[in-house]
């Protein structure tokens, strides 16, 4: 059944890739082809390569654990130049293109043989928490030897040490919409959400959206497989203009007033980019609701050696399998606790992969089990995996019958591992919402929101694609305003699946030394989590920190639960009274570049220039930099320095006249019927009887009495003032007052604008400065009599409107 066409792994007749459309690639300097289409990791598979990095601590040989966003593995450098380089790319996420060139990463001298992995031998001196013991003494060592070792060491990918030449672009979106997940769940909710007339906006991480549409098989709705009912429906939001599809496109954070970030990859996958294309896109989306449909993520097993090349997920096998057309082995064993399992099982089977056995640790045999033994499969139930073996690639596995001593060794070329689901909730946690322990299927699932947002599908822990899809079209229509026609969809061979377990299996329990990986990015195995509950950390941060377990790219998306269950089981305690580790943004890693976007270069530091600025330069003027602005600080005449030039001008001032550019003061109308109310409750000063056309000096303190920030204040009008502020203090100034007029005494009248830059100050000190000014003004009396100090007045001068104050400063 298998073609040698784009690599000796490929299956005629399955996945969405075409044959026709060849790319040429290259992997360690290896050239490989692979399909338009493709990431990475299915190229490589396709080609028969498994082995595509090392670990971090051990350097253990390492392959590809997931074929999504999750992937703690295969974490590989791309580039297309020298100057075009990024390192610790997702294989799983991404694409492939012509001319791509990849690299393994922390390795030396070579993936195959890697000098490090000495580490792995000596791995009874790196238990958690070694390097918080070991380099305290000798104390002078630190700086000469530890520090210089370790930072040399730390870090998995080679930096770029070139300018990076690519543009990123930063968009700003309100939608009355955003889904986050293009799934089964996702897709109808957009489509009930845009049959209302909302608008709407989805995103989603893969190249192609869907989500396990595309991978699982026996699925149909609306008498149409899962993969083409994802495709008819992608097709009709495309028509609709309220609809805004993302593809490529992760949800990284949530924050305050239901904004959410989204990373769109724009050129990542295009091997001659167009100059005038991003790289990627920064999205900063406000939306009227939230809706929540980003799945969940498949457990590995916890056993010993679990980490070798070839052992992967379950779920990653089949979509490879059924997206791409890739088989991950010839001889496969399945290793796990839940029904989904065998669903991958079958489909591997048909694509005429011999499937070797499933061992399936529970005691009683499932019906999924006793369903696929009637079709051919062998199922070991109660059975465990105690031991693998092979260097670069899984060999044989051990599998222990029972409780008993009975071991049989099975050879494979691939192990598939499933152990449940996790539902991926980290956009609901950092929506400040919090989670809840569904004690029957050991999870954490979403319970009351906090902002405008609601969790559908496997994120809330829904099972049933009936009830999936029935729950996803009434969030969609809801948050569309309940308007128009909600769509039914009719849901057939949807399979009802039991089973899951969380922590360690049979042979990594309590008092065994094997190394059964929780934590594959950073080498955390089980027995770390319960050497650092045994050495005092009881609170699961502190577990975490002590043994890395969860940081890094990881994040906790594989590792969390099951460190979480080994911990608990230590401690002698429920899951949930140990707690959950936060869920921080970005919870998928982002590029510096998408989040500085235009400001790098002259950009990095904006510049902000007054209306003279032009005229201080052409009299030679040197500026210091105040905030962001460039303010003319002294003007040297031929050889002087910054003191005679100093002297020399304040001695103008004080016999003749001077100027002074003071634009870059903040500015700040205060207007209403309830003005003077807000004043005296924003300053020291009272303002109730400061008359039209007079300034006086104000100070603004903190609630605590100390000073904020100062500067003159001229009434305007009976309901009208102009508050100037320090340059420093101008935008916090604004953002204090907006505080206070919005959350404390939102019943007042009171606006307040922002006029920094629309007003020009010039500063005009001096004895004289009365006379110069004098001919250029209009409708403005100058005398004392007409205009005392501390005054203001409106009129023009040399044809432009004018706020003339006459004060000290």
């Amino acid at each position: 059944m298998k073609t040698e066409h784009a690599g000796p792994n490929r299956v005629s007749g399955w996945g969405r890739l075409s044959p026709s459309k060849t790319i040429r690639f290259t992997f360690d300097g290896q050239s490989y082809t692979g399909l338009e289409g493709d990431t990475l990791a299915s190229a490589l598979i396709a080609n028969g390569v498994h082995l595509v990095g090392r670990s971090f601590k051990y350097h253990r040989p390492r392959g590809f654990l997931s074929a999504g966003p999750e992937e703690p593995n295969a974490l590989v450098g791309v580039r297309r130049d020298d100057a075009r380089r990024q390192p610790n790319v997702r294989a799983t996420v991404q694409e492939v293109f012509d001319g791509m060139q990849a690299e393994s990463q922390n390795r030396w001298p070579s993936l195959a043989f890697d000098a490090g992995a000495v580490n792995d031998g000596l791995s009874r001196f790196f238990p958690a928490g070694f390097y918080y013991k070991t380099f305290m003494w000798p104390k002078p060592a630190w700086e000469r030897v530890y520090e210089p070792v370790i930072r040399s060491a730390a870090g998995l990918g080679e930096a770029p040490t070139q300018v990076d030449p690519d543009a990123y672009a930063n968009q700003f979106a309100h939608v009355d919409v955003l889904i986050a997940g293009a799934g089964v769940a996702g897709l109808t909710a957009a489509l009930a959400a845009a049959e209302t007339g909302a608008t709407v906006m989805v995103a989603d991480e893969h190249a192609v959206m869907g989500g396990r549409l595309l991978s699982e098989s026996g699925i149909r709705l609306d008498d149409q497989s899962g993969a083409h009912w994802a495709a008819t429906t992608l097709a009709k939001l495309a028509t609709m203009d309220n609809v805004t599809l993302l593809p490529r496109t992760t949800a990284w954070g949530y924050y305050h007033q239901n904004m959410v970030t989204l990373l769109e990859r724009v050129t990542e996958h295009v091997a001659r980019p167009d100059g005038d294309l991003p790289r990627e896109r920064l999205w900063q989306v406000r939306a009227g609701r939230t809706i929540i449909a980003t799945g969940a993520i498949e457990r590995h097993m916890v056993f010993p050696d679990n980490d070798r090349p070839a052992i992967m997920l379950a779920s990653a096998a089949q979509r490879f399998l059924n997206e791409y057309g890739v088989v991950v082995g010839s001889n496969i064993a399945l290793y796990t606790a839940h029904d989904s399992a065998y669903a991958v099982a079958r489909d591997l089977a048909s694509a005429g992969a011999n499937i070797v056995a499933v061992v399936d640790s529970r005691a009683k045999k499932s019906p999924a089990a006793e369903e696929a033994e009637a079709t051919g499969l062998r199922v070991i139930a109660n059975g465990s995996i105690t031991e693998t073996k092979g260097r670069l690639r899984v060999r044989t596995v051990t599998v222990q019958h029972g409780n008993s001593a009975r071991n049989e060794v099975l050879e494979v070329d691939a192990l598939l591992m499933s152990s449940g689901w996790t539902p991926s909730v980290h956009l609901y946690s950092q929506s400040r919402g919090k989670v809840v322990w569904e004690a029957e299927r050991q999870r954490f699932i979403p319970g009351d929101n906090v902002q405008d947002c609601m969790s559908v599908g496997a994120c809330a822990g829904t099972d049933d694609l009936s009830e999936m899809v029935e729950q996803a079209a009434e969030a969609g229509h809801a948050a569309g305003g309940s308007f128009g026609h909600k769509p039914t969809i009719h849901v057939t061979g949807s399979p009802a699946w039991t089973g899951g377990q969380i922590g360690a299996s049979n042979g990594a329990q309590a008092g065994y030394t094997s190394k059964a990986f929780v934590d594959f990015q950073n080498d955390v195995t089980a027995k770390d989590i319960r050497l650092a509950v045994k050495e005092g950390f009881h609170s699961i941060e502190h577990v975490k920190r002590y043994t890395t377990n969860g940081m890094a790219t990881d994040q906790g998306k594989t590792s969390n639960m099951h460190g979480l269950a080994i911990a608990a089981e230590t401690l002698g305690k429920p899951v949930p009274q140990v707690g959950l580790t936060t869920f921080r943004a970005p919870y998928t890693p982002v590029t510096f570049g998408a989040i500085v976007n235009h400001n790098r270069g002259e950009l990095f530091d904006v510049t902000r220039k007054t209306a003279m600025h032009d005229v201080a330069v052409e009299h030679g003027a040197v500026f210091e930099d105040v905030g962001n602005w460039k303010r003319a600080w002294y003007f040297p005449r031929g050889s002087e320095d910054m003191a005679a030039a100093v002297n020399r001008e304040c001695k103008t001032v004080r016999t003749t006249v001077g100027l002074f550019d003071a634009s870059t003061l903040g500015k700040i109308e205060v207007q209403g019927t309830d003005a003077t109310r807000f004043m005296n409750i924003m300053y020291s000063n009272a303002w109730d009887k400061l008359a039209v056309g007079r300034t006086r000096y104000g100070i603004m303190l903190r609630e605590d009495g100390y000073v904020y920030d100062d500067g003159v204040v001229g009434r305007m009008g009976d309901n009208h003032f102009h508050v100037t502020t320090t340059t420093g203090g101008a935008a916090s100034v604004m953002n204090h007052m907006e505080d206070y007029a919005q959350t404390e005494f939102p019943d007042w009248n009171v606006w307040l604008t922002s006029i920094s830059e629309q007003w020009a100050v010039m500063a005009v000190a001096g004895p004289k400065a009365r006379d110069i000014i004098s001919d250029l003004v209009e409708d403005i009396d100058l005398s004392n009599e007409a205009m005392p100090h501390m005054s203001v007045r409106t009129g023009k001068i040399a044809g432009i409107p004018t706020r003339l104050f006459r004060v000290s400063f």
